[in-house]
């Protein structure tokens, strides 16, 4: 008798927690959604998420809040997020790196794979090569002509050990078969100056923070890191075009929520990114920073990081990069 009691109550308790998550996900969203960015205000990543922000908010009817979570590689970011109530109030916009740092540290406070949703890609955002004109070097063949005649003089900037700008001019270094040495600093503006007071020899930057240098003649442009060209920069040829194949690396930034936010959320918040995507405005914006939309399924993307988080370990034991 106390268990068949037991068992109806058990019953009756999946029963209600059922229909509550329904009605959950019926009125979702009902209070404002907290969007985590694990890097500092004014990052490429930030200005992508305010802009879909601003997009999603108005669709949603509720207010998308930014809440800038930087420091150690986005990793700090993300813990926060993988702690948080899987219910698609906390989602997090990170970019390649959270596919990166499974390899590139020794120790997690989370499972990337196991503690994170993919809910799509929103943009591809490509780095860009640039020099000093000083140094002299037009073209990428120049420079990499430079760096076979004169091993271990070359050098290149890049935002962190780890980072997508480091892994870009890896992955270049390994291709062109360059001996150049990784200066690291705390982010793209002080990788910038350096490079363009020549102190360093060349940094694969995000487009945004150099655009206007380029456009003005302070940096020069030699090719992209990316598999096909900017629109940003439409004249300036990727790095496989300038003669070094196998170099390029697709940079993006994207949506991902805590593991086990519901099905029905997630492709709720996977098609208002693709609207807002499509919008006039937010293309606007995208166009002024050099980055172009992209997006996918939340199960095609989720498969997309499985794969990348193998292929960058690959890619970081190739380079010799010792994990932090």
């Amino acid at each position: 008798m106390k268990l068949a009691l037991i068992a109806t109550w058990a019953v009756a308790l999946l029963a209600a927690s059922a229909t509550a998550q329904a009605q959950n996900t019926a009125n979702y969203p009902n209070k404002p959604i907290r969007v985590v960015v694990p890097f500092a205000a004014g990052s490429t990543t930030d200005l992508i998420a305010r802009a879909i922000g601003d997009k999603m908010g108005q669709s949603l009817g509720q207010t998308m809040v930014i809440e800038n979570r930087g420091g150690a590689s986005g990793t700090i970011g993300q813990m926060a997020v993988a702690t948080a109530a899987p219910d698609g109030y906390t989602v997090m916009i990170h970019s390649s790196s959270h596919t990166v740092s499974p390899s590139t540290f020794t120790k997690l406070p989370f499972k990337t794979e196991e503690d994170f949703i993919g809910i799509t890609p929103i943009v591809t955002s490509p780095n860009v090569l640039v020099i000093a004109p000083e140094k002299g070097m037009k073209t990428l063949q120049e420079l990499v002509d430079f760096g076979k005649a004169n091993p271990g003089k070359l050098n290149f900037a890049s935002a962190g050990q780890g980072s997508a700008t480091h892994l870009n001019a890896e992955k270049f270094k390994l291709a062109a078969g360059l001996d150049a040495l990784n200066i690291p600093f705390k982010g793209s503006a002080e990788a910038v100056g350096e490079v363009m007071t020549g102190r360093v020899d060349y940094y694969f930057s995000p487009i945004a923070p150099v655009l206007s240098q380029i456009k003005d003649g302070r940096l020069l442009a030699l090719a992209v890191g990316s598999p096909t060209r900017s629109p940003a920069l439409p004249d300036v040829p990727t790095t496989g075009e300038a003669g070094v194949p196998g170099s390029e690396l697709v940079f993006w930034i994207g949506m991902l929520a805590p593991a086990g936010t519901p099905e029905p959320i997630v492709q709720r918040l996977h098609d208002e990114v693709v609207k807002a995507v499509a919008s006039p405005e937010v293309i606007a914006r995208f166009d002024a920073l050099g980055v172009s939309p992209w997006t996918m399924e939340p199960q095609a993307f989720n498969a997309y990081i499985h794969d990348e988080i193998g292929s960058y370990s690959e890619l970081v034991k190739a380079a010799g990069i010792e994990p932090n």
